[in-house]
């Protein structure tokens, strides 16, 4: 963190080369977290360039009560909700999941388990997503992502309860659609629920 707090004291005082160092070092997780959250590429990548456009003209501003993450996190949050506000007349591309990267031994499964994990969480409502991407994925506690999203910490609270309750009846129900397309249900977590009875 003391990295982060040098760059971005160094980009209020014009380091560009402090600016791109920080740039590299929030780009990657946050162009996974704001995919995810658009489910659009080229929109996550146009938040981040606009996050980072904010971060240059108001790092100054940055008083030090949060982390640089929360901070940063916070203006791309405020910034993904106006574009998805913005977004929601136009048509929706594709997920973009370059920046999804499997961790699985068993690819295969982590790819299915992840899809059907994405499915699932697009249909949460909008604050709902984000509280679960900040919470699991991106690893902050509920204070900061209250500051994140500029709410009261029971509400983060709130929003994480009923995302979980959510997810927990849509994954049994994903796992079992995918078997009725024609799925092997020996190859879904259903399946191996099953097995393991």
């Amino acid at each position: 963190m003391a990295r982060e707090v040098d760059l971005v004291a160094r980009v209020a005082e014009g380091d560009r080369r402090a600016f791109e160092e920080l740039y590299h070092l929030y780009h990657r997780r946050m162009a996974r977290f704001l995919t995810r959250l658009t489910h659009r590429y080229d929109l996550a990548e146009e938040v981040i360039n606009d996050t980072f456009w904010v971060v240059w003209r108001k790092a100054r501003d940055f008083r030090g009560d949060s982390q640089p993450s929360t901070w940063i996190l916070g203006i791309a949050y405020r910034k993904a909700r106006n574009a998805l506000r913005a977004a929601s007349r136009g048509a929706a591309q594709n997920l973009d999941e370059e920046f999804l990267p499997l961790t699985s031994e068993e690819p295969h499964r982590a790819e299915e388990l992840r899809d059907w994990l994405t499915s699932a969480l697009a249909q949460l409502p909008v604050e709902q997503r984000l509280a679960v991407e900040l919470c699991y994925e991106l690893g902050y506690s509920c204070q900061e992502i209250a500051t994140i999203m500029d709410c009261p910490v029971n509400t983060v609270k709130t929003r994480l309860f009923h995302a979980r309750a959510k997810l927990k009846k849509l994954l049994p129900q994903l796992a079992g659609a995918v078997e009725r397309e024609g799925a092997r249900p020996a190859d879904g977590p259903a399946a191996r629920e099953g097995r393991e009875s």
